[in-house]
């Protein structure tokens, strides 16, 4: 099937649409998993007693697959009595996924923190709030930036698994654009050049802090 440039420019505006709907779940999602991910690990540093119930918990949500977790969101919990419509659902399942992960980052990223800095502000009796805020967090970021990056990229991709529960993201709208065109070459080309550029822009953009970061002078 030869390629058709006014089918392309027709269907443009409904896949750059649903590109909206994909960009919307990404960075809802990933700040979810950077905000979560970040409580979960201050949480074992913190209290040292919830560190087995957290890390059962994040080695469950890591083991079983996203997509398993996007079902039992969207199809279960209505069963006990909390309805979320497929987007919300779907973010919600994304974002837990990889706060898992993202708090994995962060701990060996306080871990990599100078224990000389914990015990200084020990000496110096200064809260913990105070030494969390002021002076390890700011020491942990800028190592992470990249590989919060790369779950950023990974979590973009992940986004067509929300067409399992019918959320119009890229994918979805393709695959509908195909089926009633009976045009698949066109739509997904298409889709796959979305995804490119934005997973592109999204690397430039984690560069761009990384780089911004490192600049700052050291606390």
């Amino acid at each position: 099937m030869m390629w058709d440039w006014s089918f392309t420019v027709e269907i443009l505006p409904m896949l750059a649409e649903a590109a909206v709907i994909t960009i919307q779940a990404t960075v809802l999602g990933f700040i979810m998993a950077a905000v979560l991910g970040l409580v979960v690990a201050v949480l074992r540093i913190a209290f040292p007693r919830s560190n087995l119930i957290l890390s059962i918990l994040v080695e469950f949500i890591r083991s079983t697959p996203l997509l398993i977790q996007i079902f039992f969101i969207f199809f279960v919990f209505p069963k006990f009595g909390l309805v979320l419509d497929g987007f919300t659902a779907g973010v919600l399942a994304i974002g837990l996924h990889y706060a898992a992960y993202c708090s994995e980052v962060y701990r060996a990223g306080f871990a990599s923190v100078p224990r000389g800095q914990w015990e200084a502000s020990i000496a110096l009796n200064l809260p913990l709030k105070t030494t969390l805020l002021d002076i390890i967090i700011p020491q942990v970021i800028p190592p992470i930036v990249p590989m919060l990056g790369n779950y950023l990229v990974a979590l973009f991709k992940e986004t067509p698994l929300l067409s399992a529960i019918a959320v119009l993201e890229l994918m979805q709208t393709a695959k509908i654009i195909g089926s009633q065109s009976f045009r698949y070459t066109e739509p997904i080309t298409l889709v796959g050049l979305f995804f490119l550029v934005m997973s592109l822009a999204s690397a430039a953009l984690i560069h761009l802090v990384e780089r911004r970061l490192n600049r700052r002078p050291a606390p």
